[in-house]
């Protein structure tokens, strides 16, 4: 594709001898922290729905992936073109349903030939769990559902919901017991149990706990903004309101929310 082909010379040009000192200094972990960013402003993209905003965010991201194959290439490791082989093999050889005669019934059979299928290639034969692969660096809350999802895919699962509702409750009092020892380290561990049966419960219910968490943030950050409005146009200062007051102004906040179309 022509703006494909533009954009592998854009970045080339930029490395070279003449070009951008910044981009020519770039290295593959430099860039690490750059291309978690740009993921996440996708997310953020498609979270208000615009599509201008997550045609420009994908393009940043894109940019992040021909940066590094550039790297390499300087290097003599590989290029782009071998990034999109590798891609294109891999996707054609994970879907013999589509590209070959494979019949599967459902997307929960998919997902289980798949895992057979990652298992089976070259430079995973060596892995020991049904866990591994799972990168370490994931959102703790997407590691969680993901650990959970491939544990269950070889049936370490509850039957139904009522085996993760009742072990969220367990785990709240657990950690209430822990609170009451005024024990640091219990309670670190008995938190950590309780988001994991929180996650487990919305995996059940088929909902990310991650996607839940980022969208109360985002309501409790726009709430709290209302607040702090409606206070300035009392010419009223936060920490001079008692609890009682600012809780009024936020469910005034949440109201309003509610109202909106």
């Amino acid at each position: 594709m022509e703006q494909f082909d533009r954009l592998i010379q854009i970045i080339a040009r930029l490395r070279s001898e003449d070009g951008c000192p910044w981009d020519r200094q770039q290295t593959h972990h430099s860039l690490k922290q750059c291309f978690v960013e740009e993921v996440y402003e996708v997310l953020e993209a498609i979270d208000t729905g615009e599509p201008e905003g997550i045609c420009e965010e994908l393009g940043d991201v894109l940019l992040q992936v021909v940066l590094h194959a550039q790297i390499a290439a300087e290097d003599e490791q590989f290029d782009i073109e071998d990034v999109l082989r590798r891609i294109n093999e891999k996707l054609t050889y994970r879907h013999p349903h589509v590209f070959g005669d494979v019949s599967v019934s459902d997307a929960e059979e998919v997902l289980c030939r798949w895992e057979q299928l990652k298992r089976a290639e070259t430079g995973a034969t060596d892995r020991q769990s049904v866990l591994d692969g799972i990168p370490k660096t994931l959102p703790a809350l997407q590691r969680a559902k993901r650990l959970q999802e491939r544990a269950s895919r070889v049936g370490f699962d509850w039957e139904d919901i009522s085996g993760p509702w009742a072990k969220l409750f367990e785990e709240i009092q657990e950690l209430q017991q822990a609170a009451d020892a005024q024990d640091r380290s219990s309670i670190v561990h008995e938190l950590g149990d309780l988001l994991i049966a929180v996650v487990n419960v919305a995996r059940r219910l088929g909902v990310s706990a991650e996607e839940a968490l980022r969208a109360a943030n985002n309501r409790f950050a726009a709430r709290f903004r209302v607040v702090e409005e409606q206070a300035a146009k009392q010419g009223r200062e936060l920490a001079q309101m008692t609890l009682a007051e600012m809780d009024e102004l936020w469910e005034q906040a949440k109201a309003a929310e509610a109202d909106a179309p």
